[in-house]
């Protein structure tokens, strides 16, 4: 009969081994204070950093010029396509009756064909740019090397912007989530609670706000904290009933916090030595980015923008060579005031959406490296020795945490009371589990499972599995994020990739996940991660999911959307052919031109051929 608990304790053993909390002591008394045991040793090979290289010549100008009105092609006939499948208003819409603009909504499927067109061609314009951000995928990108030449930071904000345009006047895109901002901050504006009181109840079932909220949110209080609500009162209080100007508002509220990444996200590269303009091409211009944020005007975008400028600015204070107060005192230094606007700035995103409180956790670690805590002084020492070795470090953590939650606890009550909206949000952070996502990993596998259970006759289960699955899913994402900030402390994650890396952790294991929640682990790891794995990874499902995320509806027949998609491939495969076919007209504008080649750099992409 074999040995099971001889077994198990030997598991067991290697468990506590691997995450170096078994109590014992190395052979080399000498490392016991500097041995780090197996914490974040893979994670730590996605980075690595990036050497800075020269611009592109001219050939490669000619190239990404082209490739940036491809890029603006598909936001324009995302934009048409969008007055007929986006998520217009179920009453003021203001294109309705307009003998042009009207057209795409009488024609479903032509419209349907131009959006999916247009979304594909921005992600292949995409894909098209990377070439002059992270460098080839067969060759740079797959072995992890720089390439020779970028674009430069001016080149990659113009194009930004030049996709983001259209978008900007397009009707909401692939999701109806800005009725329920409208009719929650109505609600708000009003003088009612909207973390108590749902669209139906406030507002009436035949408001006109209530009437463009989808009818799984009709019913629901507001999810979303109470800073974010607060700025939806503001734009009520000026649009009032008029849902066109309300939702250009948010739009304009979105757009923000996309300027504030764009800010951010290559100053956060640059501290953690990768290229900004990689970082901008993966995070910033990501089409999920353009699709979800700046289209679909989703909340997601103002909280990332403060989550990293949360960042930045703590980063600065805390690796910055001033003191954080003066000397024998505790008055901050401006060092010291720029880390409380930091933490300030980081509990203010929280208050959109409480996700981004994690960002503090890792910051308070940073703090406390730099007060002196270590993780060797807390691992590897007898019982007797612990206290004496451990207890800097014990301090140092316990001061950090305890400054951090002071900055938490002053913003939460400032924003809470202040806004008038109280402290409700915190009862209502799990609304959004009645949506089952096919893309959270324990709902897939308890709605998979319960209809396993139906087809073999054992009744319907699939809540029940649903209410065991999420919370064990949950634990299991603690005890990981346990693990990354350990790993932080012990140096080998940067703060800012074990933040991104706890995120990413997060998204797996949330109960419900939508397509623009891969942004809150994509955007702090373009700053930080380089592996060849997460690169060729979050390009992949950055480019599908993109695209798979079509704006259908429920009553769309198999046959339109296989017409819309075929339709849709056509179309870029002609403007594919239209925009980079080397014609002969082409070919002889280059010839008539080749002097102002000579000035091109040796080594060139151009030379080489």
């Amino acid at each position: 009969m074999p040995d099971y608990f001889g077994l198990v304790w030997t598991r067991l053993l290697a468990v506590l081994n691997y995450l170096g909390l078994r109590k014992q002591r190395p052979a080399d008394a000498a490392s016991a204070d500097t041995a780090r045991g197996d914490y974040g040793k893979t994670v730590a090979r996605l980075h690595d950093d990036e050497r800075e290289v020269g611009p592109l010549n001219a050939e490669e100008t000619r190239r990404l010029r082209r490739i940036k009105l491809f890029g603006a092609t598909g936001s324009v006939l995302i934009l048409i396509g969008a007055l007929g499948t986006g998520a217009v208003p179920v009453l003021q819409n203001p294109v309705a009756g307009m003998r042009v603009l009207s057209l795409p909504s009488r024609m479903f499927g032509t419209a349907l064909a131009l959006s999916i067109g247009g979304a594909i061609t921005l992600v292949v314009a995409w894909l098209l740019l990377g070439r002059f951000a992270v460098g080839r995928f067969s060759v740079e990108v797959r072995h992890g090397r720089s390439p020779e030449r970028r674009m430069s930071r001016r080149q990659a904000d113009r194009t930004l912007m030049l996709w983001i345009a259209p978008i900007i006047v397009a009707p909401p895109l692939l999701s109806k989530d800005i009725y329920s901002y409208l009719a929650q901050s109505a609600i708000a504006s009003r003088g009612m609670d909207p973390y108590s009181v749902s669209p139906v109840r406030g507002l009436g079932v035949d408001h006109i706000l209530t009437r463009s909220v989808p009818n799984l949110w009709r019913d629901t209080p507001a999810p979303y904290g109470p800073f974010f609500l607060w700025i939806g009162e503001g734009i009520t209080k000026v649009t009032g009933d008029n849902i066109t100007a309300a939702i250009f508002l948010h739009r304009i509220v979105a757009l923000i916090g996309v300027a504030l990444i764009v800010w951010a996200l290559p100053r956060l590269a640059r501290r953690c030595g990768v290229s900004s303009v990689a970082a901008l091409w993966l995070g910033a211009m990501n089409p999920l980015v353009i699709l979800h944020l700046v289209g679909g005007i989703h909340n997601e975008a103002l909280m990332l923008g403060l989550m990293l400028v949360g960042l930045e600015l703590s980063f600065r204070a805390i690796y910055g060579a001033e003191r954080l107060r003066r000397p024998g005192t505790l008055v901050p230094t401006r060092a010291g005031w720029l880390l409380i606007a930091g933490g300030a700035v980081l509990a203010a995103s929280a208050m959109i959406k409480v996700t981004s409180m994690l960002a503090l956790g890792f910051v308070g670690i940073a703090l406390a490296m730099r007060w002196g805590a270590t993780l060797p002084a807390l691992r590897h020492a007898p019982v007797r020795e612990w206290w004496g070795r451990s207890r800097w470090s014990v301090l140092m953590l316990s001061a950090s945490a305890a400054f951090y939650v002071v900055v938490l606890g002053v913003v939460m009550m400032a924003i809470s009371l202040g806004t008038g909206l109280g402290f409700g949000w915190t009862g209502t952070l799990s609304t959004g589990e009645i949506v089952r996502s096919w893309m959270s990993m324990p709902t897939l596998l308890s709605v998979t499972t319960g209809r396993i259970g139906v087809t073999l006759g054992l009744g319907e289960h699939t809540q029940a599995i649903l209410e065991v699955a999420r919370p064990i899913a949950q634990l299991v994402a603690a005890l990981f994020i346990v693990r990354w900030m350990l790993a932080t402390l012990g140096g080998r994650l940067h703060p800012l990739g074990a933040l991104g890396v706890s995120m990413a952790t997060v998204v797996l294991f949330f109960p419900f996940v939508q397509a623009w929640y891969l942004l809150w682990a994509v955007i702090p790891l373009a700053a930080w991660a380089t592996g060849a794995w997460f690169r060729i990874s979050t390009i992949a499902a950055s480019a599908i999911i993109a695209i798979v995320v079509m704006p259908t509806s429920s009553n769309t027949s198999g046959v339109v959307l296989a017409q819309g998609l075929l339709a849709g491939v056509i179309m870029v495969a002609v403007l594919t052919a239209l925009f980079f076919e080397d014609r002969a007209p082409r070919r002889r504008r280059r010839r008539t031109s080749a002097p102002d080649d000579d000035e091109t750099p040796a080594g060139s992409a151009s030379t080489r051929r």
